[in-house]
């Protein structure tokens, strides 16, 4: 069996009250992440794989999901540099199914931890760079498929914010099914 990874909600982000929109929005996000570090935190490799039904979502897809979608917005539309490890190696095109949820019940709790920590370290990288050429208004390499239009990081931090807390709020009612764990 697969050694649990833990997380001390102590040492959580906690978003400033106060402070410029940076520092709100990077520490929203950093709330966020550690949120669903915390819901995947002491689990096993199976309690990650245990499915919520009527859902087939798992904490480990979910881990490995946010961590393709950093990848998708910071280094595919924002940069343009295609996907990280493993995901660059995936053949979208024949993938019917979310392929994540899927092979995150191979994965070991610190396979996805490690993926998805990694994940996040590229994406803070990505946006400590754009800070300091453009700022918030720094706009992504690719465009929107639906509006040809860039995006810019201050649209990108609170798209993230969004799909986080989405993903936290199917996290808590995963966890409480696996322990009953709540909070």
């Amino acid at each position: 069996m697969s050694e649990a990874q833990e997380f001390d909600i102590n040492a959580r982000t906690e978003a400033p009250l106060h402070g410029s929109e940076v520092a709100i929005l990077r520490g929203s996000l950093a709330y966020q992440r550690d949120t669903l570090r915390w819901k995947c935190s002491g689990l096993t490799q199976e309690q990650l794989a245990q499915q919520c039904p009527p859902t087939d979502m798992t904490l480990g897809g979910l881990m490995k999901h946010l961590s393709l979608v950093e990848s998708q917005w910071f280094d595919h539309w924002f940069r343009d540099a295609g996907f990280a490890p493993p995901f660059d190696t995936v053949d979208w095109a024949l993938i019917e199914n979310d392929w994540e949820f899927e092979s995150a019940r191979d994965d070991t709790p610190e396979e996805l931890r490690a993926l998805f920590d990694e994940a996040v370290s590229r994406s803070d990288a990505v946006i400590d760079e754009a800070l300091t050429r453009g700022g918030l208004d720094e706009e992504s390499v690719l465009t929107s498929p639906q509006t040809g239009e860039t995006f810019t990081l201050r649209w990108i931090l609170v798209h993230m914010i969004e799909e986080y807390a989405r993903h936290n709020g199917h996290a808590d009612l995963i966890r409480e099914s696996i322990d009953g764990q709540t909070g």
